[in-house]
C-alpha cells in the first residue's frame, strides 16, 4: 500500500515533462560544455603497432585483397 501517491506523483511530473517542455538556453549550454569544435586529425587517431602483435598474421592486408 501506499504506492498511489508515489503514482500520482510521477504520473504528474511525466505528464508536466511531456506537454511542458522548457526553454532551453543553448548559449549556456555551450559555455557549459566548453564550447570548443574539436575535430581530431589523422595525426590524433592512433594506428594498432602491428610489429608487436602476437595476431598481425591473421590481419587481412588490403594489399593482398586484389
Amino acid at each position: 500500500m501506499g504506492r498511489g501517491r508515489a503514482k500520482a506523483k510521477q504520473t504528474k511530473v511525466a505528464r508536466d515533462l511531456k506537454y511542458n517542455s522548457p526553454n532551453t538556453d543553448l548559449s549556456a549550454l555551450q559555455a557549459e560544455l566548453g564550447g570548443s569544435s574539436y575535430v581530431p586529425s589523422d595525426e590524433d587517431i592512433e594506428t594498432p603497432d602491428l610489429e608487436n602483435d602476437p595476431y598481425a598474421k591473421y590481419y587481412e592486408d588490403e594489399e593482398d585483397e586484389d
